[in-house]
């Protein structure tokens, strides 16, 4: 299939996968200009929100900036909570570390979102764009995809052929174009299994977020909006099957055992959604005239509420690349451009991954030399300022060599 034999439509980017990191794409890259197909094997929701369903984002400072130099955090600001306050620390400990707003500037170390508000601000602004640098091919999905070496063609199960500089691959963990290229991942298996949920609570939670360390796995408490909370909870298979059996009333019970009744009475507020945790990492990032991004490249451990966030900065560094490219009128396909954006994210993306990882293995275990360290560690954190302000300003997405659109700045 040749584009050129076929009168294919001609754009710069063609995006696959219509989940918030392929939208976020999309919205970043048409909004400065240039010419994108999202293609989405269903069929876009309208900007009706669906029922809650219970699911939550984390979105750092950083990733705020992008959402509103990208015109979508105006559709959200009023739904969004923000985090003034994030306390970590073990259950048997006295040692905790306090990390607060103040110390940073005043401003909100990040927010929560649920995902719905998350996707119905996205689709908001995709249909803004639509119609104008944007087109979209939903419910559709690629038949035949020939990556050749000027353009990638693409023929579509309505039967449109399509072609662009660059295919991005927003298609997920178990990305199908990853597949296609030949590129190979790592993977471990966590032998952990997360539980997601949303309780309501007695008391107010102030914008605080607790971060609590088992020797079972990790158990996060997250603010929403009113006197709600998102319950991310990484546990061992064992204790997640005990938990997972249990009724809304005793899982509940669980949770105020382990926070000491800080909010008061607690009540499941929503479903409770479970699934196997496992870091993968695809072995490169780019392969000819693609790019991976979000979780087609990589998927962490959840201990830190990166996940997105970390997805948001692949969005921001491609975005840039392709811009830049097409105003100075050249090809944004090139070994060159896909060579950058994998230096760019590669570092970025390994860095986290070790410390999620390293994190979790370190407070998976109860020996008493480690148990000892991670006081000393905790304590020194709590003790020294810059330490502390450099653990915020990290988790808050503001240190690095970051992309434009993750320092508020318009492509």
């Amino acid at each position: 299939m040749s584009h050129e034999s076929s009168g294919a439509s001609r754009f710069d980017l063609i995006v696959t996968g219509g989940g918030l990191t392929g939208l976020a794409l999309a919205c970043a890259v048409a909004g400065a200009g240039p010419r994108v197909l999202l293609i989405e094997q269903r069929a876009l929701e309208s900007t009706s929100a669906p029922s809650f369903d219970g699911r939550v984002t984390a979105i750092g400072r950083g990733s705020r900036y992008l959402l509103e130099a990208i015109g979508v955090w105006r559709h959200l600001e009023d739904d969004a909570q923000p985090i003034l306050d994030i306390e970590v620390g073990e259950r048997h400990s006295p040692l905790i570390v306090h990390y607060d707003h103040r110390e940073v500037g005043g401003a909100p170390l990040g927010h929560i979102v649920e995902n719905r508000v998350l996707r119905r601000a996205l689709l908001r602004r995709i249909g803004a764009l639509a119609g104008a640098s944007l087109e979209i091919a939903a419910p559709d999905r690629a038949v035949r995809i020939e990556r050749q070496g000027e353009a990638v063609a693409i023929e579509l199960a309505s039967g449109r052929a399509v072609a662009a500089a660059l295919l991005a691959a927003a298609d997920g963990r178990a990305s199908p174009l990853r597949d296609i290229a030949g590129i190979g991942v790592l993977r471990w298996d966590y032998e952990q299994t997360g539980i997601v949920a949303t309780v309501a609570h007695a008391k107010a939670h102030h914008g605080r977020a607790f971060e609590r360390f088992f020797a079972t796995g990790p158990l996060a408490m997250l603010p929403m909006t009113g006197r709600r909370s998102s319950i991310v909870w990484a546990a061992d298979n064992r204790l997640a099957r005990e938990l997972i059996a249990l009724d809304d009333h005793e899982f509940a019970l669980e949770l105020s055992d382990r926070f000491a009744d800080r909010y008061g009475a607690l009540e499941l507020a929503g479903p409770r959604w479970h699934y196997p945790l496992s870091m993968m990492q695809a072995r490169r990032y780019t392969d000819r005239r693609l790019a991976l991004v979000g979780d087609a490249a990589r998927a962490i451990h959840p201990i830190a509420g990166q996940g997105w966030n970390l997805a948001l900065r692949d969005v921001a560094a491609l975005a840039e690349l392709i811009v830049d490219a097409t105003r100075l009128g050249l090809d944004p396909g090139t070994p060159s451009v896909l060579e950058r954006y994998e230096r760019w994210r590669r570092f970025d993306s390994l860095a986290l991954i070790g410390i999620t990882d390293g994190l979790n293995r370190l407070f998976a275990n109860d020996l008493l030399p480690l148990r000892l360290a991670r006081e000393l560690g905790l304590g020194a954190v709590e003790r020294i300022p810059p330490l502390k302000r450099f653990f915020m300003r990290h988790a808050m997405g503001l240190l690095g060599d970051l992309p434009r659109l993750m320092r508020g700045d318009a492509l």
